[in-house]
């Protein structure tokens, strides 16, 4: 972390946001792997704007007699037992990045993370099917709220889809890096960073307009 912050407890009522992509081996959280997880910490300086401030990744090995499903490795390009992934078990993947998400939690005064997903339905159902496997008694996130990039960035951009909101906000896009966990959490990362700041530039700005005497307005 580059920069003070203050901590963000009444921003977004006692949660911390989160951004996690996940990479998996299928769509059945109960049966296809985590092959790869990122999380993003996110935090408000000391003049009040959101910034990146923590990027943690993970390489998975596949669960004990977890189903691959061709289709989706093919999608996502990854070998789950490829050598140079370096990649390690699921349940030490947990405690890897819940560690310094506790400790962005405690400094910001808040009571839990709470998970900022693009369509984040999929990857909270991922993350607590490893949760459960894992047998981990002190997961950080709410079980089942979170924040969805889609339905802001349709809201803000007119856009559902991560690639054209975040072209529609001025991001760059790189489809060759896309479906990597860790690059494809950095972009929803930023977009919710822009999301969060833009709505803060024109709460200040309806609040100046409203604070003109009523001569100055008309």
């Amino acid at each position: 972390m580059e920069f003070a912050i203050q901590p963000l407890a009444q921003r977004f009522r006692g949660y911390l946001p989160v951004i996690v992509d996940i990479e998996t081996a299928g769509f059945n959280a109960k049966k296809n792997p985590l092959l790869e997880i990122a999380a993003i910490i996110v935090e408000i300086d000391t003049e009040g704007w959101l910034r990146i401030t923590e990027k943690h990744h993970c390489n998975i090995i596949p669960f004990k007699n977890a189903e691959l499903d061709a289709a989706a490795l093919k999608f996502n390009g990854i070998d789950p037992y490829h050598p140079f992934r370096m990649a390690i078990e699921e349940k030490d993947a947990l405690n890897k990045l819940f560690a310094p998400i506790k400790a962005a939690v405690k400094r910001n005064e808040c009571k839990r993370a709470i998970l900022v997903g693009h369509n984040p339905a999929f990857d909270i159902g991922f993350l607590n099917a490893a949760i459960e496997r894992a047998n981990h008694k002190r997961s950080p996130f709410h079980p089942f709220s979170s924040f969805d990039t889609a339905t802001l960035g349709a809201l803000v951009y007119g856009q559902t889809v991560l690639a054209k909101i975040a072209e529609a906000a001025g991001l760059e896009w790189d489809n060759a890096r896309a479906h990597s966990a860790l690059y494809d959490a950095e972009q929803t990362a930023e977009l919710f960073c822009r999301i969060v700041n833009r709505w803060r530039r024109l709460t200040d700005l309806e609040n100046a307009v409203n604070a003109r005497p009523c001569a100055q307005k008309a």
